[in-house]
């Protein structure tokens, strides 16, 4: 992939974003167990040998990276961990590390970032769609009803490509909850998760009515949105 790239395209682009007509970012963290260091540095050091050029590398942290809902797991291994492959990026690279579903995970970020000493990829993007069904719920909330009914009803489904915890049980039913209290629904661990994974599904059946209701209300959505990416920001540049 990466030598059909250069093919077509040139040279790849720096560490540092400048220059190039394209970035490449390595995944490894599709797997069943973390990637220790050594495995880092294995990929890493064949990467090397076979003048492979890349801005950032996921691998597979230590702990529980869920979607939506903050990092699971004891916060002194994660940082002992995340050390060393800090170490493995400076010297094979230097190169980001890449935090996939890497959103809401708050109580990492400052670690990442002393570390990786700002060499750090933060991906997020799905919870994008949570801020809109944030919106939905404050200016239309039948609809998010209907939605939230739909996301109990498939999430069984839908959460079967995802490493997720959350329980249908803990997720109230729509006509339990009032109006004034949909939007808590967004910061509720196991109704958050209901709710991200679903999205898909979701979209397919109600995505002409969402995008509508957006459209009416879009400052709503923008004043929300760049609330939450803030959020995600402000650790890495503060």
């Amino acid at each position: 992939m990466y030598r059909y790239l250069v093919d077509r395209l040139g040279d790849p682009a720096a560490v540092t974003g400048s220059g190039g007509r394209f970035e490449l970012e390595v995944s490894v963290d599709e797997t069943e167990t973390p990637t220790s260091p050594a495995e880092h540095f294995f990929v890493a050091s064949e990467l090397r040998r076979l003048g492979v050029r890349w801005v950032s590398l996921a691998p597979r942290f230590v702990g529980r990276f869920e979607k939506g809902v903050d990092y699971i797991g004891d916060l002194d291994v994660f940082s002992a961990e995340f050390a060393r492959h800090a170490a493995v990026a400076r010297v094979l690279g230097p190169y980001k590390l890449s935090l996939h579903s890497g959103s809401d995970k708050f109580s990492i970020y400052p670690i990442a970032v002393r570390l990786a000493q700002g060499l750090v990829h933060l991906k997020t993007a799905g919870t994008s769609y949570l801020e809109a069904l944030r919106t939905v719920a404050q200016v239309d909330s039948g609809l998010f009803r209907e939605i939230l009914a739909f996301a109990r009803e498939r999430y069984e489904t839908d959460r079967a490509t995802y490493h997720v915890s959350a329980q249908l049980a803990r997720v109230p039913a729509p006509d339990a909850v009032s109006d004034a209290g949909l939007s808590a629904l967004l910061v509720q661990f196991d109704a958050r998760q209901v709710l991200h994974v679903t999205f898909g599904s979701a979209l397919d059946r109600f995505g002409d009515r969402l995008l509508e209701t957006l459209w009416e209300h879009e400052e709503v959505y923008y004043t929300l949105l760049a609330s939450h990416f803030e959020r995600h920001l402000l650790p890495f540049v503060e």
